[in-house]
């Protein structure tokens, strides 16, 4: 027989996980605003969209009642980070949830 041990799925380590923190779009943000940013991606991993938007409206009203907001180009450069390397199904959930995000808004 011919059975190699088979390796546990590879995880991804902290570093891995955090490089879009080094992304040149988010070059010269403010790092208290990068911190919370990480920490919302770890939180909001592996949620559904029906989840997410409410996640995200409630960390927003989290990072505001802290005194942290994100100007207009800082959301901007944001969105286009988290859209590098999705699929166009997954652009168009995040587009979704960005429109009404901003109705809400």
């Amino acid at each position: 027989m011919n059975s190699k041990p088979q390796r546990p799925p590879e995880k991804k380590n902290i570093q891995e996980e955090s490089s879009w923190m080094n992304h040149p779009n988010l070059a010269g943000m403010d790092m208290s605003k990068l911190a919370l940013l990480n920490s919302l991606a770890s939180q909001g991993a592996g949620k559904s969209p029906k989840e997410l938007l409410p996640f995200l409206l409630s960390a927003a009203a989290q990072g505001k009642s802290r005194g942290m907001e994100f100007n207009s180009q800082e959301m901007e450069q944001i969105i286009q980070v988290l859209k590098a390397g999705k699929s166009p199904e997954e652009v168009q959930r995040m587009e979704q949830i960005i429109q009404m995000m901003k109705l809400m808004h």
